[in-house]
């Protein structure tokens, strides 16, 4: 073995790679994006077996070519963000039914707390909806050595496996051990096609296939190591289950809750007897044996009420059940857990801010101020700025501007989302990739006079063609706007499948009048001449496509960065 400190998506990647990766694919989203540019950036080195780790135009190809490598017997990865679940659900609860050959491990990393998402969904539920198990990792080390485990269990139960990280995990650095890598699999394909192709006749036999290996599933997750039940010695009146990182935070405040209840120093009859679970599905029989005693339960899980909504029909209801629901709700229902959070769902009085050398107040702390909230804005000089500027005021000279009652701007997941605070206010909608384009359909048709929808060139290949070609069959009065800043900016950077000099053939082979077809550089000096093309294109009732072009400042610094460190000069 050989120690590394590495984040914890970086973990998950190197466990991928050792356990005989041989293809992986997925999509930037925030905490999950270092999975794959770790990947990524191994792929180059030839000290090891050659894998391939790409990025996709969204999580479903991404998924459905993850599918095509484990096909042919090979080991797979997939990469994204809990929203990009959404995207790739379609692939995901059918590949659920097929005789999976090669390990095949979903990697998934939820942003409890929405620190750079639009909700807080929790993949859990995914993979209790596919009849998937998941592996959740509680420390770096987990993550490692559970994404090794995964592919192994995919192989063994012939399924996709969910490997669910958080947040906290995905980007928090600790020391880890690796194990010796394994070899790549052999290429060799199913036998029975069969367990392939989801005809109905075949489809309804591999359902019934997926439901007899829930029992063995079961029984897995009963003797899985990552879940611990806690029973020996301790205090079985008060059971506590944790789950995931509530179980570090937890331990975190173990010692200052036993005092609390009891006065005295943590002993084991003094602990509360507890459960922590890291496999899922749930271990419902370790679940009744910590229960048996109890006269309350408490469940500490990062995301939402996953296994405490389970508990509500596995124990007896004399049992008080305490946790992020109902009336006894004891942790937040909302947000992110962390220590102090959990100390609050514990009865515990908050822990003193800061230790003050001085002794102030008596007691040896002071308290922290509150600090100043920074609302998330536009990089200084950003390409959307100038865009937006545009956009605004083209819209405060069509008719009906006050409120702008006859208008509609629908914009979408990225940068630009920004758009949508002071001091720039334009987009009334933001909802998931690619609905800038559908929700401007439905409003024009809807009667709305100017409908806009604002999308930028990555997300446009991830979700808005398919849209846009509903647009244009249609003809829908509405202008479609792309924010081009040829990269995937957000999320660090990343190239966009296309690049920006493909766009404009793109659009025109979809069907586009190449007369409404406008490209226009972003830039403050040519706001008024921007913005009178813009209006005669919003003003025309029929379908129009506008492209803001002009590179990220983020992105052309570090490509001006790589060239300096290439010797290509500036």
């Amino acid at each position: 073995m050989n120690e590394q400190a590495l984040l914890g998506d970086e973990a998950a990647a190197l466990g991928a790679i050792h356990a005989g990766l041989s293809a992986a694919y997925g999509y930037p989203g925030t905490p999950s994006t270092e999975i794959m540019e770790y990947l990524i950036d191994k792929a180059g080195e030839v000290a090891q077996e050659a894998f391939r780790a790409a990025w996709c135009t969204n999580e479903k190809t991404a998924l459905e070519a993850a599918l095509g490598v484990s096909f042919a017997g090979k080991r797979t990865m997939v990469t994204m963000k809990h929203v990009g679940l959404n995207v790739a659900a379609d692939p995901l609860m059918n590949g659920s039914l097929l005789g999976i050959k090669g390990g095949l491990v979903i990697a998934v990393a939820d942003d409890p707390g929405m620190h750079s998402s639009q909700n807080e969904q929790d993949s859990r539920f995914y993979a209790g909806f596919a009849f998937i198990p998941c592996l959740e990792p509680r420390n770096q080390q987990e993550a490692y050595t559970m994404t090794r485990e995964a592919f192994d269990l995919s192989e063994r139960f012939h399924v996709p496996v969910l490997l669910r990280m958080c947040t906290r995990l995905s980007h928090a650095r600790a020391q880890i051990k690796t194990a010796p890598p394994r070899n790549q699999n052999p290429l060799s394909k199913m036998e029975d096609k069969t367990q392939w192709m989801l005809l109905p006749a075949f489809a309804k036999r591999n359902y019934g296939s997926l439901i007899e290996k829930q029992i063995r599933l079961g029984e897995w997750s009963a003797a899985h190591p990552a879940n611990k039940l806690e029973l020996e010695g301790r205090d079985t009146s008060l059971a506590v289950i944790t789950s995931g990182l509530g179980g570090n935070y937890y331990e975190e405040n173990l010692e200052d809750f036993v005092k609390s209840r009891t006065g005295k120093e943590p002993t084991g009859s003094k602990v509360p007897a507890r459960l922590h679970i890291g496999a899922y599905p749930l271990p419902e029989e370790s679940i009744r044996k910590l229960c048996e005693k109890a006269e309350r339960v408490i469940v500490i899980e990062e995301g939402q009420p996953v296994i405490e909504e389970r508990l509500r029909g596995i124990l007896p209801q004399r049992i008080i059940i305490e946790g992020r629901l109902g009336g006894n709700a004891s942790v937040n229902r909302t947000g992110e857990l962390d220590p102090d959070v959990v100390r609050r769902g514990l009865g515990l009085p908050p822990r003193p801010n800061v230790l003050s050398a001085a002794g102030v107040g008596g007691n040896g702390y002071i308290a922290l101020p509150k600090l100043p909230g920074r609302p998330p804005q536009l990089c200084q000089g950003c390409p959307h700025a100038d865009s937006y500027e545009t956009i605004k005021k083209v819209v405060q000279d069509l008719d009906g501007a006050e409120g702008h009652p006859n208008t509609s701007l629908n914009a979408d997941i990225g940068c630009y989302a920004l758009g949508g605070l002071p001091p720039y206010s334009v987009p009334e909608s933001i909802v998931c990739m690619g609905a800038s384009v559908g929700m401007a359909r439905g409003a024009a048709e809807a009667g709305l006079k100017y409908a806009i929808g604002i999308i930028g060139d990555s997300t446009f290949l991830h979700s808005g063609i398919t849209a846009l070609i509903d647009a244009i069959v249609a003809n829908t009065p509405m202008t479609l706007v792309i924010l081009d800043n040829s990269i995937v900016a957000m999320t660090g950077c990343q190239q966009t499948m296309l690049g920006s000099d493909k766009l404009r053939p793109l659009i025109l082979g979809l069907g586009l009048n190449p007369e409404h077809l406008l490209e226009l550089e972003a830039k403050k000096t040519l706001l008024e001449e921007n913005a009178g093309k813009l209006k005669k294109e919003i003003e025309y009732r029929g379908l129009s496509v506008v492209i803001f072009k002009r590179e990220c400042l983020e992105a052309a610094r570090k490509r001006q960065k790589a060239f300096k460190e290439n010797g290509a000069g500036d």
